[in-house]
């Protein structure tokens, strides 16, 4: 009985948010109407760029490149679910929501983005949704196309001034994907006193950069 209301919950909980929205097989195209009859306009600009550089860079280290613009696409699909709303929608998929999370309810939209990805679009691979659910913070033995899909949502910064660090991560992405990883990692670390948390995912994955590039 659990399981079933708890299926109908998040069978209720997708048929509000997709109303109306017909998929066409196109997954860009289906992502971006997706998102705009939300009000997220602003979002399919952001997931493009973040697919094409995760497209352009996932060859380079050995991984399929339309997995990683597959994932790119999706990864903010949760984008539709304000930040006041996330620890309810977590809660009601069956998310676990971590302490830091609850704090910080924007990092959840990453674990919420794997999930719609798979009910909402159909992806299956666990290794997309994988990218997916860890695009922000990282985590401890992260995969190739996990690092890729990161480190091409840091490079591809959607706010309106250049990211800070933005230059000493690419000149890292040179050497390779783990010091571009560790890199950025590295610049959040570094003021870890002033964030809002320390996720643990990404704590766990710094140090497990910090030690296995030996710094």
């Amino acid at each position: 009985m659990e399981k079933y209301l708890f299926e109908k919950t998040m069978q209720t909980l997708f048929e509000d948010i997709t109303k109306n929205f017909e998929k066409s097989g196109e997954l860009s195209a289906d992502v971006a109407k997706f998102l705009e009859m939300h009000g997220c306009a602003d979002t399919v600009k952001h997931v493009h760029d973040v697919a094409q550089e995760a497209r352009e860079l996932a060859p380079r280290f050995l991984e399929k490149a339309e997995d990683a613009f597959c994932a790119g696409l999706l990864h903010d699909i949760s984008a539709v679910f304000p930040n006041e709303d996330r620890v309810r929608v977590a809660t009601e998929l069956g998310i676990e929501v971590l302490p830091e999370e609850k704090t910080c309810p924007a990092i959840l939209h990453q674990k919420i983005s794997e999930v719609m990805a798979e009910k909402i679009f159909g992806i299956t691979d666990p290794n997309i949704l994988s990218a997916m659910g860890c695009h922000t913070t990282l985590k401890e033995n992260a995969s190739i196309l996990d690092k890729v899909v990161f480190i091409s949502d840091k490079i591809m910064w959607d706010q309106v001034h250049s990211a800070p660090y933005q230059s000493d991560v690419l000149k890292a992405l040179e050497i390779s994907l783990d010091e571009a990883c560790f890199c950025y990692l590295d610049y959040l670390w570094q003021q870890r006193e002033n964030l809002a948390v320390v996720h643990p995912w990404m704590a766990a994955a710094y140090k497990q950069l910090h030690d296995s590039l030996g710094k």
